[in-house]
């Protein structure tokens, strides 16, 4: 088993996303989203990121993009790039998904 895959595996466009979560409510598993900055992942994160999975059977995870944490978080912001922070969600054994967002919120996502 190649675990790195497996990670990058779940780590989706907006629209593989949204055909994934389609294809579970169709089968009628509750799907939970949250979305954040996760830039420095503490444990504070993990507490609200189980608690947010616990509500569901599938979770996905907005994720903003460099540009957008820079604008929200100011210069020198992110730590980690995107693909680092995705990384880590995606190592999340409660994480289904995680995709990307530029705006400062998810709403269009």
């Amino acid at each position: 088993m190649n675990w790195t895959e497996t990670l990058q595996n779940k780590i989706k466009s907006p629209q593989e996303a949204a055909k994934a979560i389609k294809t579970w409510q169709t089968h009628g598993e509750k799907v939970v989203f949250t979305n954040g900055c996760f830039d420095i992942v503490h444990k504070g994160h993990i507490d609200y990121l189980a608690a947010a999975a616990s509500l569901g059977q599938r979770m996905i995870i907005g994720l903003n993009t460099d540009e957008s944490v820079r604008q929200l978080k100011g210069e020198g912001r992110p730590v980690n790039t995107n693909d680092a922070r995705a990384l880590m969600l995606a190592a999340l054994h409660f994480t289904d998904i995680v995709t990307f967002f530029s705006e400062s919120t998810p709403y269009t996502l």
